[in-house]
């Protein structure tokens, strides 16, 4: 099967990471689950007992003013709901980008670096002044206890950091392949491969 014949090539030589909330879960070339090809993941909760996270790069055609009225003015463009992942569909995560020696702020839990998850119950103006910009994802994806570990070993998976420039990649960016373009040889060498092997 492909996600095997890939995993072998790519991971296996690989320094394994354990995931961690504000790291990124990259799917493999070749990945198995049509729901997951080519995507980027980025881990909100990872504990003995289940792991979050949002696919970063489905955009949704529903725009954030149309379901999210005043979170539109820090959405970065394009200023679309994003498909989060399979489960909770009718519910929001928000995440956003700080600026730059931003302050605490209750309604902000920090991730990594500038990465931060956003308490929606919060008014735009209570975050703003705090924010460069936002994404909104519509549902999350989830994994049961020792189901992604599984997946990692089996090589569906890798994991790195994220940068913030991966929550609020503009409308044109293809960030499944940036994030393999900027990790070690030979990801990059992948960075072209396509969801379906027929568009090759």
């Amino acid at each position: 099967m492909p996600e095997y014949f890939y995993a072998d090539r790519l991971f296996n030589a690989l320094e394994r990471v354990d995931p961690e909330p504000g790291m990124l879960l990259v799917s493999a070339p070749g990945m198995f689950s049509p729901e997951f090809a080519r995507t980027v993941v980025l881990v909100l909760e990872q504990d003995a007992d289940h792991t979050l996270g949002v696919v970063l790069n489905r955009r949704s055609e529903v725009a954030v003013a149309n379901v999210m009225p005043g979170w539109e003015e820090l959405a970065a463009k394009p200023q679309a709901v994003h498909i989060g992942g399979p489960v909770g569909v009718d519910s929001a995560v928000g995440l956003g980008v700080t600026t730059a020696g931003a302050s605490d702020n209750p309604y902000l839990n920090r991730l990594a670096n500038r990465l931060v998850l956003v308490d929606l119950n919060a008014s735009p103006l209570e975050v703003g002044d705090s924010l460069d910009g936002i994404r909104i994802f519509a549902g999350y994806a989830e994994w049961a206890p020792g189901q992604l570990d599984d997946e990692i070993l089996r090589g569906d998976w890798f994991v790195t950091p994220a940068l913030p420039s991966d929550v609020v990649a503009p409308a044109g960016a293809d960030l499944w392949g940036d994030v393999m373009r900027r990790q070690a040889m030979p990801l990059p060498l992948f960075a072209t491969f396509p969801a379906n092997l027929e568009d090759n």
